[in-house]
């Protein structure tokens, strides 16, 4: 859009004034008059309206929105307020950001040498672009998801305009540092990383702990040389209930066993005592790489929290979880199963549009290509045991056995292949169809036993709803005509159809490697799609502009 913003509130200044344009709080409030009082220093605002027209197109608009709203005039001349911004900018990493990003020492520097009017100029625009660059990460994070993620369509962060506005409203604050934290997400799963990058931080530098080797799976009751280092590991854990005098016992006893159950649950795993790869993992997970894990969550939760407001309908794709506010309230919850790490459910922001009850399955392009004609050439009753039937461009059936199956991943497969509804077909009795463009749905599934699993990435990206007819009733939001034995006879019957919703909720997929438990505490788990890695890399990249 180029100078479309500056040009905008340039005009709006000529037409109205100055202080009308911008001078507001994000909330509309005006700002306190104190920061646009007149000043006698012209050469100052003349330099700074000239460094600030100077700029290239692409570069942030936010600041010059934001002196454009006063006139030009200087808000950096009280030592206080520069101060704090220099503190707040130190104090940036218990968010697990970098200070090193807005260079305090150049901050400081500014501050002490600005005797000229080209340097209190530079100094003006540098601590604004600073503030206002500082306020963007702690709101909405460093990293832009849109450049891991191609699927991304969560809220995009507001325009400068408005960017602007809430820069103006934390510089009437009387307290500019704690206006800058209040920036940062008030979420409860926030909050509680906060505190875990604290505590981890503090374990780090002590080093790492115990390492438990290798081995086949450890079962309560064994016995094994590799309890002792187990035990060593725990007893690092805060109220693991672990004696001291055993901890060189090869015993894998009733006390280490609740202990590793503790452990477990804290960690997203099932809480059986059974040490397998996913927990001997956990266990080996150093507190360094814990400092990073909740780095790479602060971020995710920048990205989300504005979703993360009002009636929503939250995948937790990690936790394998689902639940749905309504009204600020909790109405529904349920396990659920998401994609394997080579078929991945997406983060995705969306919305139910119909609800279908015995759906039909017309399978998808890549498991059509990965499944379904791999296993159709090599067994010629596959597609029956399963009622899949192919279909031609018109829906005339087509005889499966006048299909090459062995060519037909490299020649292309001019046919759809369909399964008929059904209890016992892939996607149950209900579909929640979702206006992506990626067949990516929540359905009902035939095979519920896998919702036992503490581990459920199993699927081929869609989600599996261990609840559907309970989330249905709740989205059809009419108790009259859809009451839990109309809803139920309407399955029964068999026939396909269609619904509409009665009520339109926000569906997240969301990712996230952190979570909290039924209690409240803070759970780490691992990372099924191996997803932190790259955030971290994004954040490690030094910033090379002041402002975005």
């Amino acid at each position: 859009m180029g100078k479309s913003f500056v040009t905008f509130a340039a005009a709006a200044c000529v037409l109205f004034s100055p202080l009308a344009a911008l001078a507001v709080a994000a909330d509309g409030a005006p700002v306190d008059a104190a920061l646009v009082a007149p000043t006698a220093d012209g050469a100052l605002q003349l330099q700074i309206e000239q460094r600030l027209r100077e700029r290239t197109a692409d570069a942030d608009e936010t600041t010059a929105l934001f002196y454009l709203s006063r006139a030009w005039r200087p808000v950096w001349d009280d030592p206080a307020r520069v101060e704090a911004l220099v503190a707040a900018v130190e104090a940036i990493q218990v968010h697990g950001l970098d200070p090193a990003d807005f260079s305090p020492e150049r901050l400081r520097r500014a501050a002490a040498e600005s005797t000229t009017v080209e340097a209190r100029a530079e100094r003006e625009l540098l601590l604004t672009d600073t503030l206002a660059a500082l306020l963007f990460q702690l709101r909405h994070g460093k990293v832009d998801p849109r450049t891991l993620y191609r699927e991304w369509n969560f809220t995009p962060p507001p325009n400068p305009y408005e960017r602007a506005g809430a820069l103006a409203a934390v510089l009437q604050a009387g307290d500019l540092r704690a206006a800058i934290d209040a920036h940062a997400p008030d979420l409860p799963l926030y909050r509680a990383l906060v505190q875990g990058l604290a505590h981890y931080q503090a374990l780090a530098m002590l080093g790492d702990w115990p390492k438990v080797a290798g081995g086949p799976t450890l079962r309560p009751g064994a016995r094994s040389a590799r309890v002792p280092a187990l035990r060593e590991r725990l007893l690092v854990e805060p109220e693991s209930g672990l004696d001291e005098a055993t901890r060189r016992s090869s015993h894998y006893d009733p006390a280490l066993v609740e202990a590793v159950k503790r452990f477990q649950a804290g960690h997203g795993l099932e809480p059986d005592g059974v040490i397998g790869a996913q927990t001997l993992l956990a266990l080996n997970t150093s507190p360094a790489r814990r400092v990073e894990q909740i780095r790479a969550n602060l971020e995710r939760l920048r990205w989300v929290a504005a979703d993360l407001r009002g009636d929503r309908l939250l995948v937790d794709i990690v936790g394998y979880h689902a639940d749905l506010v309504l009204d600020g309230q909790p109405v529904w919850e349920s396990k659920v199963i998401v994609g394997k790490p080579a078929r991945k459910t997406p983060s995705l922001r969306d919305s139910v549009v119909n609800l279908v009850f015995n759906p039909k399955w017309v399978v998808p392009p890549t498991i059509l290509r990965e499944d379904v004609i791999p296993r159709a050439a090599r067994n010629p009753g596959y597609l029956a045991s399963q009622r899949l039937r192919v279909v031609d461009r018109s829906g005339q059936s087509v005889d499966p056995s006048t299909i090459d199956w062995g060519s037909a991943r490299q020649s292309g497969f001019p046919y759809r292949v369909v399964q008929q509804s059904g209890a016992d077909g892939s996607l149950g009795r209900i579909k929640f169809a979702l206006s992506n463009p990626y067949a990516i749905y929540l359905h009902d599934t035939n095979a519920r036993s896998l919702f036992g699993r503490a581990e459920r990435a199993l699927s081929s990206g869609c989600v599996r709803v261990a609840k559907p007819a309970e989330l249905a009733r709740i989205l059809l939001d009419d108790p009259v005509s859809w009451s839990a034995e109309a809803l139920e006879a309407a399955l029964a019957s068999g026939r396909t159809r269609t619904v509409g919703v009665g009520r339109d909720v926000t569906v997240l997929l969301h990712y996230s490697t952190a979570g909290l438990d039924e209690h409240g505490r803070l759970q780490l788990r691992n990372d099924i799609y191996d997803y932190d890695r790259a955030i971290l890399d994004t954040l490690a990249a030094r910033r090379t502009a002041l402002a975005r």
